[in-house]
């Protein structure tokens, strides 16, 4: 060690006063930063305590306030469908579906170069939140699109912008946080996600009360203004998000070593630290079997499986035997990890579970949206309410997994859910069949009944009736 270095006051240290961390190295043999060698376990820790509650007060409710932001602006198309948008842009229902489906026509394919581009980026969170600006801007475009092409070109442009964010954020808090600290913080990310379902409706059925004002229809007063709050919230943000730990500027040059190691020493060279090439690192994504063999069918299989769902609901106008077998499949896929280690087994179960657990939801939102038709603010704000509600999940889920490998805590959980939905939706099924009946009757005493129970008059009168029961 040179002269000048023992000058230094970082160095100022009786030799037998020096920390066991002087020496200290990761499982790669690499050595911990000199600016931390002479610190004691204590003072590391509580500098690792300063550094997450830093990144905790100052990214996570950053990237939570955009997530919702983002999940409002997704949602605007549909709430602008109760505005006449259609109407206006002379659109047929399957032209509305499109106009839907066409954002992830950008939104899928530009996920992976975006997240490729990030990794070469200094400065994340100005990438991150440039393209919410980006997609705010376009979101208020929206509003002056005149027919259905336009439209089209519009959404699809809209969604190669959006997928900047999400993928690109949980990079970005992968960067900050160590193995035993992003989970949680995804899960908050998702919370987010639940607060931007249960408000998105909420917010556009007030902005659409001023359908008119200025010669201006409401759906367009709904991309107005979600769309320039998108942009300002978005410039606001990024004077505040911070780069990656190596060159953050709110951290002091200690604090920065320490951002830096704590990652290095659980997978290898951290951001900013090495030379892998975008090209090479995306071929390398794809040449893991790990990857694709081993993820990607769950997640392919669900999604042929929610098609089959719902074309076979739709076709037979029926709900809750579909619900009831999806309940009784995940049971059984409950019970297999916490019955056996073996990996075949698992997996399968794995593979099943993505469906059966989720295909419920899907055609509990299809009973919201035909049992709960009118009014439409109470069709919106129910489906924003139930979304929320199981949203929380997330908040405690997390906690469940713990005592590996057969994780009874969390499957017990689980399992008891499915049994509590199944349970819930039978009773439901008897007071839907009932309310059917009052208004079968022809008693006025009994459409009464029905019509407290939320049917309106104008649904009398179509003689509607609760389906797929």
């Amino acid at each position: 060690m040179s002269m000048d270095a023992k000058k230094d006051p970082i160095y100022a240290v009786a030799d037998d006063n020096i920390s066991a961390a002087e020496g200290q190295t990761d499982a790669a043999g690499r050595q911990m930063p000199e600016s931390l060698r002479f610190l004691s376990d204590a003072e590391i820790k509580q500098l690792n305590k300063k550094i997450v509650r830093k990144i905790d007060l100052l990214v996570l409710p950053t990237i939570g306030i955009l997530y919702i932001l983002n999940y409002i602006d997704r949602q605007n198309l549909a709430a602008a469908k109760l505005q006449g948008i259609t109407d206006d842009l002379s659109m047929t229902t399957q032209q509305f579906a499109t106009a839907v489906s066409i954002l992830f026509v950008g939104y899928l394919p530009f996920q992976i170069p975006s997240n490729l581009l990030i990794t070469k980026i200094s400065r994340p969170g100005m990438y991150i939140c440039l393209a919410v600006v980006v997609w705010g801007g376009i979101s208020a475009a929206t509003a002056a699109v005149k027919n259905y092409g336009q439209l089209l070109a519009v959404r699809a442009i809209l969604g190669a912008a959006e997928a900047v964010f999400f993928p690109g954020a949980i990079y970005y808090l992968s960067a900050w946080y160590t193995k035993m600290e992003l989970g949680k913080r995804i899960a908050g990310l998702y919370i987010a996600q639940q607060v931007g379902n249960a408000f998105g409706g909420l917010f556009a059925a007030a902005i659409l009360q001023l359908d008119g004002v200025h010669n201006i229809a409401g759906w367009q007063w709904l991309f107005i203004i979600e769309g320039s709050a998108t942009v300002g919230v978005g410039v606001i943000c990024a004077c505040i998000m911070p780069e990656f730990p190596y060159n953050s500027r709110i951290l002091s040059q200690t604090a920065r070593d320490l951002a830096v190691w704590r990652i290095e020493s659980e997978a290898g060279a951290a951001e900013g630290t090495e030379n892998e090439s975008v090209l090479r690192g995306f071929i390398k994504a794809l040449s893991d079997p790990k990857l694709l063999l081993l993820t990607a069918p769950p997640y392919i299989l669900a999604g042929v499986v929610y098609y089959g769902i719902m074309f076979y609901s739709d076709r037979k106008n029926t709900v809750y035997p579909i619900i009831i077998l999806c309940v009784c499949i995940s049971v059984v896929m409950y019970i297999i990890p916490m019955a056996t280690l073996n990996v075949g087994a698992r997996y399968f179960a794995m593979t099943i579970l993505p469906f059966a657990s989720v295909g419920p939801q899907l055609l509990l939102f299809k009973t919201i949206n035909l049992h709960l038709a009118r009014p439409v603010s109470k069709r919106a704000a129910a489906s924003a309410l139930v979304n929320a509600i199981g949203g929380t999940s997330n908040i405690w889920a997390s906690y469940l997994y713990y005592a590996p490998p057969h994780f009874f805590a969390a499957f017990g959980t689980l399992m008891a859910s499915a049994f509590l939905l199944a349970a819930t939706i039978s009773v439901y099924r008897w007071v839907v069949l009932r309310e059917n009946r009052r208004l079968d009757s022809g008693d006025p005493v009994q459409i009464a009944k029905a019509v407290k129970g939320g049917v309106t008059e104008e649904m009398i009168q179509l003689n509607w009736r609760y389906e797929m029961y």
